[in-house]
């Protein structure tokens, strides 16, 4: 059974960074397309960043150029490295892995931007 364990949250001041971590467990890494959700309080959760298999990227609009999803295949982890945060990126991060038609969530991390 795969396991995914988000690390790497808290609270930053407006402007700052965060580095979350994604640690993989329970099977080939390399096989998945990797996610970061997040939701905010009373919002619906959404995609914010991907990476395929081979490290292929995208982001939602709202992060472009901000945020920057990698893997390392040989740690089995996938990181979301957040710059210039912004009180509206504060909500609760959520590590997702899929392979069609399976997929698999972290528990979620919370994220606060607030002075």
């Amino acid at each position: 059974q795969v396991q995914l364990v988000e690390s790497g949250g808290g609270l930053v001041q407006p402007g700052g960074s965060l580095k979350l971590s994604c640690k993989f467990s329970g099977s080939i890494f390399g096989a998945y397309w990797m996610d970061w959700y997040r939701q905010a309080p009373g919002n619906r959760r959404e995609l914010v960043a991907s990476i395929t298999i081979a490290s292929r990227t995208n982001y939602t609009d709202s992060v472009k150029g901000r945020f920057t999803i990698s893997r390392d295949n040989a740690k089995s982890t996938v990181y979301l490295q957040m710059n210039s945060l912004k009180p509206e990126d504060t909500g609760v991060y959520f590590c997702h892995a899929h392979l069609s038609p399976v997929e698999f969530w972290g528990q979620g991390i919370q994220v606060t931007v607030s002075s």
